[in-house]
């Protein structure tokens, strides 16, 4: 078997991008797994018997199921193997790929989906929150992009170069301790988004015998400006973790719930609990 192309490992990078079009419940991303292995495995096999050529393509529709930005690292890993594993030795394939899917879904998720796609979506909402701006969405998805491809592609050329190695010196641990920087680096960034996303102030005041009325909000912002904000924030936070995050349509509507209620009283009656 000779060495795999970096055109076949490029048309695997760009099938990844459909890795969940064939998405199902029964075996998971195995046909995209499948689909998406193809060039290799016709690369390595197009002089082989019918026969392996069918069971090579079968070795990857068996159940799978991982977070999509680890598949390229994932089958970079199968590829050097395929490479360097005799056809008795394929069962030794099939065990790491099954045996890395589950870490990196984990993985993925915690670094991807739970932080660095909260925070594009942040900075890109705080950008048109105001105006509408298009500019918003459009920088939510650069600024994921800029760290999807990169990943997905040295994922994949680093997976197929250094194989097993790179599990071997540690490589796993690496993505451990990066996403312990991404989750520090998410609570970070969302924690300065929120005086600037979430406007609450409380319009209430107490008169104190002759002189200016004692405002409320004055108070707060000398004890710690921006504590209604917080106290919000940290409301809806623990309302959605309760959850685990099924409830959070019923926590949007109940914050519009609740700024109609308010805004209601201050409309109807003279008293103004929140400006």
């Amino acid at each position: 078997m000779g060495k795999i192309s970096n055109s076949t490992l490029n048309k695997v990078l760009l099938r990844t991008q459909g890795c969940q079009f064939a998405h199902n419940y029964e075996r998971m991303q195995s046909l995209s797994l499948t689909y998406c292995f193809s060039p290799v495995l016709e690369e390595l096999y197009k002089d082989a018997p019918k026969e392996q050529r069918v069971a090579a393509m079968q070795r990857y529709l068996e159940y799978f199921n991982t977070h999509p930005i680890a598949i390229p690292f994932i089958l970079g890993i199968c590829t050097a193997m395929e490479e360097e594993t005799d056809e008795d030795q394929k069962e030794a394939v099939t065990g790491i790929k099954t045996s890395l899917m589950g870490p990196f879904a984990g993985l993925g998720d915690s670094m991807l989906n739970l932080t660095w796609f909260p925070i594009a979506g942040s900075i890109g909402a705080s950008l048109c929150v105001d105006n509408g701006s298009l500019v918003g969405p459009l920088v939510m998805f650069l600024l994921i992009n800029l760290l999807y491809w990169p990943l997905k592609y040295f994922g994949l050329h680093k997976g197929y170069s250094m194989g097993l190695d790179l599990i071997d010196k540690g490589g796993i641990k690496i993505f451990d301790r990066l996403g312990n920087l991404a989750n520090v680096l998410g609570v970070v960034v969302v924690g300065c988004l929120i005086p600037q996303t979430v406007k609450l102030t409380t319009a209430l005041q107490f008169s104190l015998g002759e002189g200016d009325p004692l405002s409320l909000q004055a108070q707060f912002d000398a004890v710690m400006p921006y504590m209604l904000p917080v106290i919000l924030t940290f409301i809806c936070y623990k309302l959605i973790k309760k959850g685990n995050g099924r409830n959070t349509a019923q926590v949007i509507v109940g914050l519009i719930v609740f700024a109609l209620v308010f805004a209601a009283i201050g409309y109807y009656t003279p008293i103004k609990i929140f400006a």
